[in-house]
């Protein structure tokens, strides 16, 4: 059957719009594919010059000064993530558990002469936008939760030597009266969370070793736990 001059125009026109759309669709896997080449082949120095920046703030620079000077004896640390000095179960994936609380660091970090943390002083802006106030909310809560005192500053109104004294000394007499070697949340009815799966630590223990169990069950989380964790990065990344 012959077909009439008008059909063959319009499978000639349906012929040419499908070709567009092919050669539209090959050359945007070519641009996908030419990105995502370029992402993995991106020198991590030479793609991001690197330049020193301060840790602190001034407004933080003068809340650490205040807290060390209340707290003398005392370990003072700032802008330390979260991920450092909790610690929690491996049934769920610790990449996950990272990806929400990898960017949220404490402030400023009160420890023991051990290192162990006693409180954290979260400094916060007079006025927070929304985004901010879920951040800090969230992080507030994580530490609450693994028995972490929080303490929250204004930046407009930061407290005086004598007010941090105060607000910390209820805190700083449970620790006295904490056994030697118990985490800074311990309770007479709470014990940590351990790193090393229950069966080994109950073989370790059958072995007489529980003093280093123990020290092992506080020890922080080392910078290397992280090297193996898959958090989406490229594998070519330099």
């Amino acid at each position: 059957m012959l077909l009439d001059p008008i059909s063959i125009a319009a499978l000639a026109a349906a012929a040419v719009i499908l070709l567009m759309l092919l050669v539209v669709h090959l050359r945007q896997q070519g641009a996908g594919t030419r990105r995502s080449s370029r992402k993995e082949a991106t020198d991590t120095v030479m793609g991001w010059q690197p330049e020193p920046a301060r840790v602190l703030t001034s407004i933080e620079l003068q809340a650490m000064a205040v807290l060390s000077e209340a707290m003398p004896g005392h370990l003072v640390l700032a802008q330390v993530p979260l991920s450092r000095f909790l610690r929690v179960p491996m049934r769920n994936s610790y990449a996950d558990w990272l990806a929400r609380v990898g960017n949220l660091n404490a402030d400023l970090l009160l420890c023991d002469a051990d290192s162990r943390v006693l409180a954290v002083v979260d400094v916060r802006a007079p006025q927070e936008s929304e985004r901010s106030a879920r951040r800090h909310e969230r992080m507030v809560r994580v530490l609450r939760a693994a028995g972490v005192a929080v303490h929250v500053w204004r930046q407009d109104k930061l407290p005086s030597v004598a007010d941090v004294r105060a607000q910390l000394d209820k805190l700083l007499s449970t620790n006295r009266a904490r056994p030697a070697g118990a985490p800074a949340a311990w309770s007479s009815t709470s014990r940590p969370v351990p790193l090393i799966p229950v069966p080994d630590i109950t073989e370790m223990l059958a072995e007489g070793d529980a003093q280093a169990v123990a020290a092992e069950l506080h020890e922080p989380v080392a910078s290397g736990f992280f090297d193996d964790l898959e958090l989406g990065t490229a594998g070519a990344a330099r």
